[in-house]
């Protein structure tokens, strides 16, 4: 069973389930976010959907690099969970299932190539109130513990 944080499903509403990879991504005492700016700023842990033929490790690579510009090295999965939420940019209602991870970041390539991204740097203090969603506060506390 996939631990649900956050709003319970609307009854009678359909729901498109999406797995995604996140990151907590610790560096010299701080952590790797990314904030998207459109529709309005939201800080997240970097990471976002399995895409068709992709394993969840694949996915991680990808979309970290996508949102922050970053390679990450060492992935060591932390868990998972579920939230229902309203997707904007899709314009559908999702069940996303967020597998979370801890990777070392190793290599900044540039900038962002996911428009509207940009890679922030932020103690986990910070960090832990600046997240726009439950799930990944509650991890990012659970590994800075």
């Amino acid at each position: 069973m996939i631990r649900r944080i956050g709003t319970p499903p609307e009854p009678g509403r359909i729901y498109t389930q999406r797995p995604g990879a996140y990151a907590v991504l610790p560096r010299d005492g701080r952590v790797l976010l990314t904030c998207q700016h459109g529709p309005a700023p939201d800080f997240q842990l970097p990471g976002g959907g399995i895409d068709p033929g992709e394993n969840t490790l694949q996915a991680l690579h990808r979309e970290v690099f996508e949102e922050t510009g970053w390679h990450i090295g060492n992935p060591r999965r932390l868990g998972v969970f579920k939230r229902f939420v309203f997707m904007p940019e899709y314009d559908q209602w999702a069940q996303k299932v967020c597998h979370i991870y801890v990777a070392r970041p190793t290599l900044a390539l540039g900038t962002p190539p996911e428009p509207d991204h940009h890679a922030i740097w932020m103690d986990p203090d910070h960090a832990a109130l600046a997240l726009g969603n439950d799930g990944d506060r509650m991890f990012l506390a659970a590994y800075f513990g």
